[in-house]
């Protein structure tokens, strides 16, 4: 790789931001590409390769029904003091403002050779690789995971498996937002040598 390679692989890594959907534009993304980008995820590392990542991609009418099932679990899962009708609104619409939502969802190895942790640690490389590449296009991306996404009613929705979990949704759409700075402290704070 040369050093031009890898000072864009840096450069995309540091770019890299939650774009949430408030910000999405009304254009849609290609399947060619909502492809390419889940088939890089298909090579996050994996141990044993189990490969434990799916994805069940919403698009469409089935946009409108994820933000009325996601409202309505909202609604149920709030006790009538903390209740948000603005939170709820928001939950209502935040999926159809996207061209796409993603479930990220994880199969348990049937043998369970390794423990769970592993397996969700590869879905979040998987996903790791997937905002990447979505970075790359200009897509915006963000990661929600709502307390309520593992009910029976979402497990339905999405037709999870008994050996399947929902880690979370994965909000996509084009944007026009301009390059912003990435807030990190710095990692000579984070680095002990040995």
């Amino acid at each position: 790789m040369t050093k031009q390679n890898i000072d864009i692989c840096s450069q995309l890594i540091k770019n890299r931001r939650a774009i949430y959907p408030f910000a999405y534009i009304d254009k849609k993304i290609d399947k060619k590409i909502i492809f390419e980008i889940l088939n890089n995820a298909n090579y996050a590392p994996t141990h044993f390769l189990t490969q434990p990542w799916r994805f069940k991609v919403i698009e469409g009418q089935k946009l409108k029904e994820l933000g009325n099932l996601l409202a309505t679990l909202y609604k149920e899962s709030i006790k009538n003091e903390h209740f948000s009708e603005a939170k709820y609104k928001k939950t209502l619409e935040k999926p159809t403002r996207c061209s796409h939502v993603i479930a990220i969802c994880m199969e348990r190895d049937e043998n369970e050779r390794l423990p769970e942790w592993e397996e969700i640690a590869s879905t979040a490389m998987a996903v790791q690789n997937m905002w990447l590449t979505s970075s790359s296009y200009n897509i915006g991306a963000y990661w929600s995971s709502p307390h309520y996404m593992n009910s029976d009613k979402c497990s339905a929705f999405l037709n999870l498996t008994l050996r399947q979990k929902c880690l979370g949704f994965f909000y996509m759409g084009y944007h026009e937002m301009q390059e912003m700075k990435a807030k990190r402290t710095p990692m000579e704070n984070k680095i002990e040598w040995l």
